[in-house]
């Protein structure tokens, strides 16, 4: 893999926000204290349509779990896609109604042949991808009905997109990231992620799950720090587009 120089354009400053919300409250915990890094601005849409472009270079993003890609197309405009398995340096990759079924050619997923693998999944048409970003993950195009298409996702939930949506073919590279050994607190600390403590091991003030004498259980059912109740607790909230999955995940690992 190669380490080039990020073009300026495709190039900016990622401020720290240390799992802070706007007020400046922590809103996320156990975040903070990361390495500086830059943020590379992927081309999530692929809407350069019809336009072919050369992959110049395959680079490191500290931001997310695969690496990327330095497109340049033929009108000399440079732009970053997430690697698929497969793309190597000098390959040409497309964006088109009609492209050819390829790793990082990116389509409708309607034009998409059965049972292939796809990622960078659009859930509106237009708004650029927003299911299976990550290393190693894909989904599979497993039926078509009328404007709908049935989408297997990694989870094995099976859901329903218009096929007007786009799509980029091919599973993301780095699938042996999942197996990655951090090795030591200090890299973990490097990624912005600070330490948890259990909540038995806290003083009563502080967990609903602490104090007593010595090594001590829950004492009652399982609670988060606030005393709502954890473990086991549905929390997913009802939403429009729940209609659209077919079988959901639990379902589908039956």
């Amino acid at each position: 893999m190669k380490s080039s120089v990020v073009p300026k354009s495709l190039k900016k400053i990622l401020k720290k926000r240390s799992g802070r919300d706007n007020s400046g409250s922590i809103s996320i915990r156990h975040q903070g204290g990361r390495h500086k890094r830059f943020y590379r601005v992927i081309d999530w849409k692929r809407d350069k349509k019809d336009i072919s472009a050369t992959i110049i270079d395959i680079q490191y993003d500290p931001n997310r779990t695969s690496p990327i890609a330095l497109l340049e197309y033929a009108d000399g405009e440079k732009r970053y896609i997430i690697v698929p398995e497969g793309l190597a340096v000098g390959d040409v990759v497309m964006s088109s109604t009609q492209a050819d079924i390829r790793p990082g050619n990116a389509m409708p997923i309607k034009n998409i042949p059965l049972g292939t693998e796809i990622h960078n999944i659009e859930l509106y048409s237009g708004q650029g991808g927003q299911m299976v970003k990550s290393a190693g993950s894909s989904a599979v195009v497993s039926a078509k009905d009328g404007d709908y298409v049935d989408i297997r996702m990694p989870s094995r939930e099976i859901r329903r997109v218009l096929g007007d949506c786009y799509a980029t073919i091919g599973r993301i590279a780095n699938s042996q990231h999942k197996l990655t050994h951090l090795g030591k607190a200090g890299r973990k600390r490097w990624l912005g992620i600070r330490p948890s403590v259990r909540g038995v091991a806290q003083n009563p003030k502080s967990h609903p799950h602490g104090g007593g004498e010595g090594r001590s259980g829950t004492g009652s059912h399982p609670k988060t720090p606030w005393g709502k109740p954890a473990m086991g607790k549905k929390t997913r909230r009802p939403k429009w587009s729940d209609k659209f999955i077919i079988k959901t995940k639990r379902q589908g690992r039956s």
